[in-house]
């Protein structure tokens, strides 16, 4: 199932109308406030756009429709709900255009990416929830006890900007087909692509209150959310330090929160692997998106005898990828989303050179003719030690490091040495051997040889990279609560 419209199309008038309002209790209504935010291109430094900022008189509200509809929802049968995802799918589709316009905007993709990966992940959760849901077992006999697994009730979903469609997908999806109603808040960074779908659940025919949309930033809506005595779940993907303010506000209230947070995965290459193939194909693998994927192999762990052959693929690669603006031909890697992401990849380039790793190629300011927008130069360093800024903190940008080991175990132990778990790539040319690296590694995903991610099966870390699972059953799992019926002989 594919969606793979070009991105060229401008947004549409009643987009940019909706962006101004909520969509709470199934209408577009007006906020309790004025205030409002323009919406950057990241490729331009202009706005584009403007949304509405919410407040808590308009979480009030949302929440306050999203408990009216939760115990008619929570009753409606599997097929009624695999119908409404399927309906939803097939009008996820006809839009493409239209989100992969909208992402390429808002946070920069370049326009292929955005209609061949950045739109495709939010279609695939949908599309994985609907048949998961197919075959999902909510009852489970124990002797004279049943098992049942119930909706857990008003879920508030908090989703990032890097990939926007993929992150709401992946809590939307399976918290309809768990039969939960919620209230979504976008990242106020990249919105847009949120108002087309919440556009097309409301086509879709989703029940009034089930699906609610208020923009906002983190402090305001997304703390109101998380702190509010009516939601019964929050699903958070961010940053640590925000996953944080989410689990204190959530804590007064008992309710579960599932967090998928920062990372800054290592990528081991053994010494048995094919060096060119293997470097050559994930430091392209990394600059995708910009570097700001949360599981990306950030960390590149070569064997310090080769440390020169490695330094020099890298440089080769790194110098071939084409920079520009999203909408241009061959472009791979467009702009970070905004300056403030800018600045801080600024600082931690300079940090990588006044710590003494090598700086091999890229570095600090823009690329060359690119003095607009957000760019960042595709930046590899050698020669890192994992002590250094540029090996422990999530950069989000173009930017690999390539740290040098002994042997197997030391490897393993600065793969481990971070306060991070989330992703983690081996290469091997001995499946057996990489095997035996991925379990020792500590994260809650780990790719052998390029194996690449997939919706049917858990996504989410270890440590300060989060707690829970999303994709799949494991993600439908997270929207619902047990209870145990004694005596249940019938």
């Amino acid at each position: 199932m594919e969606a793979t419209q070009q991105s060229t199309q401008p947004i549409q008038p009643a987009t940019l109308e909706h962006a101004r309002q909520f969509f709470i209790g199934g209408e577009w209504v007006a906020p309790a406030t004025a205030a409002t935010l323009d919406v950057i291109n990241p490729a331009t430094e202009q706005p584009f756009a403007t949304i509405a900022l919410g407040a808590e008189a308009d979480v009030d509200r949302a929440v306050a429709a999203a408990n009216a509809a939760f115990d008619g929802f929570a009753a409606t049968s599997r097929e009624e709900r695999i119908a409404l995802l399927g309906r939803i799918v097939v009008g996820y589709m006809a839009r493409a255009g239209d989100l992969a316009a909208a992402v390429s905007m808002e946070m920069g993709a370049p326009a292929g990416l955005a209609a061949a990966a950045q739109v495709p992940a939010g279609l695939g959760h949908f599309a994985i929830a609907l048949e998961t849901l197919k075959s999902f077992e909510f009852e489970e006999h124990v002797g004279t006890s049943t098992v049942v697994s119930e909706p857990i009730g008003v879920c508030a979903l908090i989703t990032p900007w890097n990939w926007p469609l993929n992150q709401i997908g992946a809590k939307v999806a399976p918290a309809l087909a768990a039969g939960c109603t919620m209230v979504l808040k976008p990242s106020e960074i990249a919105p847009l692509s949120a108002v087309i779908v919440a556009e097309t659940l409301a086509e879709a025919g989703v029940p009034a209150g089930v699906f609610n949309l208020v923009q906002g930033d983190g402090p305001t809506v997304g703390a109101a959310l998380s702190a509010h005595p009516g939601v019964q779940m929050v699903s958070f993907t961010g940053s640590t330090r925000a996953g944080i303010e989410v689990a204190r506000n959530a804590a007064s209230t008992v309710k579960r929160v599932a967090q998928e947070l920062g990372g800054k995965s290592a990528n081991i290459v053994l010494d048995d692997a094919d060096l060119e193939a293997v470097i050559t194909r994930d430091v392209a693998a990394m600059y995708v998106n910009s570097g700001q994927s949360c599981d990306a192999g950030t960390r590149m762990l070569v064997p310090a005898a080769r440390m020169d052959e490695a330094i020099e693929i890298a440089r080769r690669v790194t110098e071939e990828v084409p920079v520009g603006a999203p909408d241009a031909e061959g472009t791979r890697v467009g702009p970070v989303v905004s300056l403030a992401q800018f600045e801080k990849i600024q600082g931690l380039l300079e940090s990588g050179v006044a710590e003494g790793a090598t700086l091999v190629t890229g570095g600090p300011g823009r690329p060359e003719g690119l003095e607009t927008g957000y760019y960042v130069r595709p930046t590899v360093f050698a020669n890192v030690t994992n002590d250094m800024r540029i090996a422990r903190e999530e950069i989000f940008g173009p930017v690999i490091s390539l740290i040098g080991y002994a042997d197997e175990d030391e490897a393993v132990s600065i793969a481990n040495d971070t306060s991070y778990g989330l992703g983690g790539y081996v290469s091997s040319g001995d499946p057996e051997r990489a095997r035996a690296i991925a379990r020792r590694i500590r994260t809650g995903m780990v790719h052998i040889n390029g194996a690449p991610l997939m919706f049917d099966v858990p996504f989410g870390g270890y440590k300060q990279s989060g707690n829970g699972r999303e994709f799949g059953a494991h993600g439908l799992r997270e929207f619902l609560e047990t209870k145990t019926i004694f005596g249940d002989t019938a």
